[in-house]
């Protein structure tokens, strides 16, 4: 990251591609979301009277926390292991 002065007292942060996926938001929002949508997808579940619990209503919280488990898995495998950026690059000699 480097700061760049933009007029007298401002300064604006200039962050690069590779700086910005270092950080991993996408991947970190992506699991707050999933967190929460399947947080509140169980409260759902248990505040349905008895008869409302249908088989239809537990197969979709079952799909939920399926996949759930599935994201949490794929990204704890992923979160430790550093990204190359420079396979994308043109002139590599991959293409």
């Amino acid at each position: 990251m480097e700061r760049l002065r933009d007029g007298e007292n401002s300064t604006v942060m200039h962050m690069t591609a590779e700086a910005f996926l270092k950080l991993k938001l996408l991947p970190r929002g992506m699991m707050i979301a999933m967190t929460i949508m399947s947080w509140r997808c169980a409260e759902w579940f248990m505040d349905l009277p008895p008869e409302a619990q249908t088989t239809g209503a537990t197969a979709f919280v079952s799909v939920v926390m399926g996949a759930m488990t599935g994201s949490f898995g794929i990204w704890m495998n992923n979160e430790g292991k550093p990204h190359d950026t420079s396979a994308n690059r043109p002139g590599n000699g991959s293409s």
